[in-house]
């Protein structure tokens, strides 16, 4: 052994003989002791843990869905589900009258349908059209009484519904025609209303009246004949009837002078409102039928607005 190593020895042993080791009881009492506050403190840590474990669990049952219903017995009816609603305390109201359903009967379907528009009983003048700059022939047009069709054998189709009816004179000329000419022809220009459903049998009445009257005597002198037969019409409102009536032509003294003076008549329906445009010429002319469809489309858009 080195010298150096010696002294360390002699070091040490001096220090641990100054160093009373204690009694072998009071190092187990020190030992238990230790143990025993290990022991609580990992107690009340573990009662700790539980604990927020619990609370976290009831929060978790809490905010999720309810347990599932238990399945009733076979045999026995399953009610509907019902929404929850919020317990009030009982009023004494009395309760509603509930409808009466015989046992095994079906309860009947509801169904409901919007409230319709109401028809008008009055007509504006916003109603009737307006004749393009091109076809103004400067006159301007007069309301007043008097015949919307023409004579059919004596037939008044749909008179008996009828509500409201205005009709007008309305002078025009065609476009291109000289500002100082007289007027190109005139319209018999009429607007009725019409109980409901009424406007619709008033159209059927006028085709059946045309067609029941093919020709029929010309008023004037000497005598003449005026036939009216039916013409294939679409596209104008909900429905339209269009026809026309055929004049012999005649000389300054009232005579025959060949040829047939034609003129239309187209009556068009907009729910119980019924629009007619008839064509009567001027001086002999006949319709032009271009101007007349024309005309036709802006008397039934003039209805369409005013009915919107």
């Amino acid at each position: 052994m080195s010298r150096e190593l010696h002294r360390y020895y002699r070091s040490l042993a001096a220090d641990t003989d100054e160093r009373v080791l204690p009694a072998p009881d009071r190092l187990r009492r020190s030992a238990d002791r230790w143990a025993r506050r290990r022991a609580a403190i990992t107690v009340l840590a573990a009662a700790g843990l539980v604990a927020g474990t619990v609370a976290g669990s009831q929060l978790v049952f809490a905010a999720g869905p309810g347990p599932d219903p238990v399945p009733p017995p076979a045999g026995t009816p399953t009610p509907r589900p019902s929404s929850a609603a919020p317990s009030v305390a009982p009023s004494t109201a009395t309760p509603s009258p509930s409808v009466g359903r015989t046992s095994g009967s079906r309860s009947p379907a509801v169904t409901t349908t919007p409230p319709a528009a109401a028809t008008p009983t009055t007509i504006p003048d916003r109603a009737f059209f307006v004749l393009p700059a091109a076809n103004d022939a400067g006159t301007g047009n007069y309301f007043g009484p008097g015949p919307v069709l023409p004579a059919l054998c004596g037939a008044t189709p749909g008179d008996e519904r009828v509500v409201a009816q205005r009709a007008r004179a309305l002078p025009y000329r065609r476009a291109g025609a000289p500002a100082d000419e007289v007027p190109s022809g005139n319209y018999r220009h009429s607007i009725t209303i019409y109980r409901p459903g009424g406007a619709g049998a008033a159209l059927a009445e006028l085709r059946a009246a045309v067609r029941a009257c093919p020709e029929q005597p010309a008023r004037g002198t000497p005598p003449a004949t005026v036939r009216q037969r039916l013409l294939p019409d679409s596209g104008y409102g909900d429905e339209s009837v269009l026809f026309e009536t055929r004049t012999p032509y005649r000389d300054a003294n009232g005579d025959p002078s060949g040829g047939d003076e034609v003129h239309l008549v187209r009556a068009v329906r907009s729910g119980d409102v019924v629009t007619v445009l008839w064509e009567q010429g001027w001086e002999s002319t006949s319709t032009q039928r271009a101007q007349f469809d024309a005309d036709s489309r802006r008397a039934v858009e003039a209805i369409r607005r005013w009915l919107d």
